[in-house]
């Protein structure tokens, strides 16, 4: 059984070796979770990630208080979303408080610009393995690109857009499912 401290320092690790946010952190959420611990499958991690996106707040944070709620149940939950936020918590603090008094520096500036870029390869990798696992046939792959497209040409919340893919989603398996009882 996955013990208190495994959570903490399994998202701690998380927490404090990603940069960038919620969406930099998912490939090292898989790494460990899934390759490491075998807290959860391929599959789990995908629908974790999914309802964390879904529910108000960071998806790191949501997936964290998910593993940790499946593992150990309410107190699992609040163990591992404190050890994602901790070491963050204290970066933040240390980095602002001494980050003003080098902000101006062209060195330090061209270190945040390459620290930048770093982190949309972390976004691209979790993306793409997101893509991988989730979009499996050919209507995965057309409505990926319609939701894709609305995404980049209309103004409409994210939030709509995934509810509009679940709607979409269950409406095309309600008639393969009605289709094939009807053979």
């Amino acid at each position: 059984m996955t013990s208190y401290w495994q959570l903490f320092i399994t998202f701690s690790k998380i927490g404090a070796f990603t940069f960038g946010g919620g969406y930099a952190m998912l490939p090292l959420i898989q790494k460990e979770i899934v390759e490491h611990h075998q807290w959860a499958s391929e599959e789990d991690i995908m629908d974790y990630f999914a309802v964390a996106q879904c529910t108000p707040g960071v998806i790191a944070v949501n997936t964290a208080t998910f593993i940790g709620y499946y593992q150990r149940g309410i107190l699992g939950a609040i163990i591992a979303t404190l050890g994602v936020i901790t070491p963050s918590i204290c970066i933040i603090l240390t980095i602002a408080s001494i980050l003003t008094s080098f902000s101006e520096i062209a060195m330090v500036q061209h270190a945040l610009n390459g620290i930048r870029i770093a982190v949309c390869i972390l976004i691209l990798q979790a993306v793409l393995k997101l893509f991988k696992s989730s979009v499996k046939d050919i209507f995965g792959t057309i409505l990926f690109i319609a939701i894709l497209s609305l995404s980049f040409l209309s103004a409409l919340p994210t939030i709509f857009l995934v509810i509009l893919s679940a709607v979409v989603g269950l409406g095309y398996s309600y008639i393969k499912k009605k289709r094939s009882s009807a053979l």
